[in-house]
Parts: C-alpha cells; sequence; structure tokens
C-alpha cells in the first residue's frame, strides 16, 4: 500500500509586480484518486464482514445519524477504526460582556482527530513520489524516507480556546494568511513567507 505524490515543475511568484520573473520549483501534491461511492463502501464492507450487504446498509444509515445527533447535542463521538468527530467554531474575541454575541461567529466547524491506530496506519504507509518538470515529462521516481510525522489537530487546538489575530478559535487554531501553496515546498525559497502567486 502506497500514497501516490506528484512533484510538479511550476513558476511560482511572490508579488504581483508584472516584472517580478518568478521561480521554478517543484510542488508536492497528493495524486488524485478516484471517489469512492458510498454504495461501494458498503459493498465490500459487507464481504468483509460476512453479513448481508442490506444489514450493512442499515448499520451505516443508523450509525449515520446517532453521530449526527450527537455530535450537534456537543459530544465529542466516536468513529469505529477511524478516530473522534467532532463540532466546533471561530469566532472572533472581545474585551466586554456586554459585547458577547452569536454575531461573533464566523464560521462553525467538523473537527476530526484521528486515532493512534489510523495515525500508526499513515505513518507506516510508503509515498511514492513521481516528478514531472515544466514540460509535463516524467524525469523522476522516488520512494518516501521521510520519518512519517503526522499532524496532531489535538496539539494545535490546546484547549480550543486559541487566540490568533484577534480571533478565538473553538476547536481548533487558525493560521493568519499562513496558508502556502508551494511557497515552502523546495530548496531556494530565501525564506520569503508571503503566497507564491502561481502561474499555470
Amino acid at each position: 500500500m502506497a500514497l501516490k505524490v506528484k512533484a510538479v515543475e511550476r513558476l511560482l511568484k511572490f508579488s504581483n509586480n508584472e516584472n517580478d520573473p518568478g521561480v521554478y520549483r517543484y510542488v508536492l501534491k497528493p495524486d488524485l484518486y478516484t471517489s469512492l461511492s458510498q454504495a461501494k463502501v458498503i459493498k465490500e464492507a459487507a464481504l468483509r464482514s460476512g453479513v448481508s450487504r442490506g444489514v450493512m446498509q442499515a448499520c451505516w444509515d443508523a450509525a449515520g445519524e446517532v453521530i449526527k445527533a450527537w455530535a450537534t447535542e456537543g459530544h465529542s463521538v466516536a468513529l469505529p477504526g477511524l478516530g473522534t468527530m467532532r463540532f466546533g467554531l471561530r469566532s472572533k474575541a472581545v474585551e466586554k460582556v456586554e459585547d458577547v454575541k452569536t454575531g461573533l461567529i464566523e464560521t462553525r466547524r467538523i473537527i476530526f482527530t484521528p486515532s493512534v491506530d489510523l495515525k500508526d496506519e499513515l505513518k507506516n504507509t510508503t509515498i511514492q513520489i513521481t516528478c514531472i518538470d515544466r514540460t509535463g515529462k516524467e524525469v523522476k521516481r522516488v520512494n518516501s524516507s521521510d520519518e512519517g510525522n503526522i499532524e496532531d489537530p489535538e496539539a494545535e487546538n490546546q484547549g480550543d480556546e486559541n487566540q490568533n489575530g484577534g480571533n478565538t478559535n473553538q476547536g481548533g487554531t487558525q493560521s493568519g494568511g499562513n496558508t502556502n501553496q508551494g511557497g515552502n515546498t523546495g530548496g531556494g525559497g530565501g525564506g520569503n513567507d508571503d503566497s507564491p502567486i502561481d502561474d499555470d
């Protein structure tokens, strides 16, 4: 079992200046997989469990309804073999109690925390990287030799009350403008923290 990743050579610009020639960098991105339908998942689960597809469908539907009901009551709900799911929100922070109102809520969120077994499975999964140059030609294939570090949403959420840029994030931190789309991938970025402007 392996995850497939493409390293595509793309022209990245770090400003809107038309005179900025930009730089070419190999940007890693997961290779697109097909979307598996619910029917296919249920069929496979029925085969592996030995129960009929109808019974598996009924169990699937019932579990989904229970998870939705309990999560909307504020519970963190276990997803068998996967981890837990809960709802959270992003909101603005205010100084005075008189200013507290529902209008402070910016977005509602669904937060998934993977189980230890799922994180271990991902950590031990090989990553196969296919390198494609700016002309679309495949130039190299490599297998991962990284340490398999897994992002930990719980460590980032730290008590569900992190303030970042004036926002109180219930259930998660907000990366205030730090979403880099390929800018930190590849050497020679020059320490630029700005997200690049990607010219295809």
